[in-house]
């Protein structure tokens, strides 16, 4: 199933693996030779290490072209009054009798400690496109749902601090 990624995740990877491919190859290649040079390969701790980033940098340069050439690109199609990619929800939980700021992104950009999740988690499903005001059922499982209600959204663009994982 090929990954739902915005414009601005696209251009995130992209810079990414340009970095990786055309700065930081050189300097493991040049890295795994200055420490090969130390000698008996079987007790060299420090290329056994710059062989692991050097392995570590190839797999993520993988995995950052698999991403970007599977994905679907996808836009942003909410309006001014919905919840929206980014924008600042405010969430309560009469459940709780609680109050939580969350922004609904894109999977690669999620990070829930930082009130950013997925459009594809049960929440952030039902988040999008949704109005102020409007209650609706989280179901996260057959066994278990809960309510939310809308109660502000900030129209908020992507500043791009929210890192790909």
């Amino acid at each position: 199933m090929p990954h739902e990624l915005t414009p601005q995740d696209i251009e995130k990877m992209q810079k990414e693996l340009d970095y990786r491919r055309i700065e930081l190859m050189p300097e493991l290649l040049e890295e795994v030779k200055r420490t090969r040079a130390f000698g008996d390969l079987s007790e060299n701790y420090e290329y056994k290490a710059a062989k692991q980033a050097q392995n570590a940098n190839r797999k993520r340069i993988r995995y950052l072209t698999r991403m970007i050439q599977s994905s679907t690109v996808i836009e942003d199609t909410a309006g001014d009054d919905e919840v929206g990619f980014f924008d600042e929800v405010e969430l309560y939980f009469p459940e709780d009798d609680e109050t939580q700021t969350v922004q609904v992104v894109t999977t690669v950009r999620c990070d829930p400690r930082e009130g950013r999740i997925s459009k594809e988690s049960p929440l952030g499903r039902v988040l999008l496109g949704r109005k102020v005001g409007d209650k609706v059922t989280v179901k996260v499982s057959e066994q278990y749902s809960y309510e939310v209600e809308v109660r502000a959204i900030t129209k908020t663009q992507d500043d791009g601090s929210a890192p790909i994982l």
